[in-house]
């Protein structure tokens, strides 16, 4: 039987470029158990070197521990996973030669990567930031823990770099949105659909209930938004939810641009399963334990719905495929308030419960930036001055 083991791989560098660092697990897939931790101190580097290394490193100790084992590497580097899986390309000549070396260390049909959000990847990242604690206190050792707490000492000789043995602890340097030279990001312009009988109701409507179309008001809100999309930088595309509101928004806007309008099932709203065209108290009165289980966990979906966790992925899927296909263009997406506000939440580093702590006015817009590094920024939220006239509660 052949052996399954998942490499969870990080990398991290306080400044980046500055001290680095990789960390990464490599545990049995089907027990959880962990077979190993493995950090070392890279010197100074930028964040995607250590992200490579980490990576390479568990890949590495996978093959020490059975060369013919399926490995999944599980990273919340989106450019590390886009590259390795063949869909972004690499231009940077140093990032081509880490790749190369990740590549031949198994047989391709053996490794597969997958990107996980950052707090799924907790325990590479703890070991990144506790070798990069060590270094600055001047104990560079490289981690090697096999088989849970036994730590096995390796040579130090490949530690690259020096360190100033009596440096502090200092927090990360912060760098200011624009003042770095970076590459032309992806710009997702993102629109909420305009207001349904539903939406103006406040019932819940999802991708498995009512496909519910655009109420007046809302035919008057995607009147406004075109227009002002039509006002603002030239988007390239349009890609939108494959649901009735959301691609009736769309071709309004798509109308005053002359462009064509593209659909993408991940960009759907969640599945809110037999609460579907129900209001929160009447769900509440029916359901209370169902409920209060939902409220509580991300993991947790509505009775035949979908968890935020598993539509999370999807849409962060779609996220990938949009950026993938327009690199350093400007895109509109039109979609749902669940599916905008997880893609805001990712791009700021959010946990998934902040969905619950965001607003959203249908046809409003939020603009956000996705980096060929994997970094993020977002440039506006819920923008809604071109709806002062057509707002819903004007409306109801």
């Amino acid at each position: 039987m052949v052996r399954s083991l998942v490499v969870e791989a990080d990398g991290g560098a306080r400044g980046n470029p500055g001290p680095a660092a990789y960390g990464a697990v490599v545990r049995d897939a089907g027990t959880g158990e962990v077979l190993a931790e493995l950090a070392e101190y890279l010197g100074e580097t930028t964040n995607n070197v250590a992200e490579y290394r980490g990576a390479i490193a568990g890949v590495e100790h996978a093959r020490e521990l059975d060369p013919g084992a399926v490995v999944e590497v599980r990273l919340d580097s989106k450019l590390v996973v886009e590259q390795m899986s063949g869909r972004w390309k690499i231009k940077n000549e140093a990032m081509r030669a880490l790749a190369l070396r990740l590549r031949d260390v198994l047989p391709p049909s053996q490794v597969s990567y997958t990107w996980v959000p950052r707090e799924r990847n907790k325990a590479a990242d703890r070991l990144v930031n506790e070798m990069l604690d060590a270094a600055l206190r001047g104990r560079a050792e490289p981690i090697r823990r096999l088989g849970g707490d036994q730590l096995a000492p390796v040579p130090t000789q490949d530690v690259v770099g020096s360190i100033d043995r009596g440096a502090e602890l200092a927090p990360a340097p912060r760098v200011m949105v624009g003042w770095a030279d970076v590459a032309t990001p992806t710009v997702t312009v993102l629109a909420r659909h305009g207001a349904t009988a539903l939406s103006l109701e406040k019932r819940f409507s999802g991708r498995g209930g009512f496909d519910a179309p655009l109420a007046d008001i809302g035919e008057r809100q995607a009147a406004a938004l075109a227009r002002e999309i039509a006002a603002r930088e030239p988007v390239e595309r349009i890609v939108a939810s494959p649901l009735l509101r959301t691609r009736q928004t769309a071709h309004r806007v798509a109308e005053t641009l002359g462009l064509p309008v593209e659909t993408d099932e991940g960009l759907a709203e969640c599945d809110f399963g037999v609460w579907d065209g129900l209001t929160f108290g009447e769900v509440r009165d029916r359901w209370p334990d169902e409920l209060a289980a939902w409220l509580g966990s991300d993991d947790v979906a509505p009775p035949g719905g979908e968890s935020f966790a598993t539509c999370r992925d999807r849409v962060l899927e779609a996220r990938a495929r949009v950026v993938d296909r327009s690199p350093g263009a400007r895109v509109l997406v039109v979609a749902h308030v669940t599916p905008i506000k997880i893609l805001v939440a990712d791009a700021v580093g959010a946990p998934l419960g902040s969905l619950y702590r965001m607003e959203l006015s249908p046809c409003s817009i939020s603009t956000l930036a996705w980096f060929p590094d994997g970094n993020a920024s977002m440039f506006s939220f819920a923008e809604s001055g071109h709806l002062r006239d057509v707002s819903a509660r004007a409306g109801t």
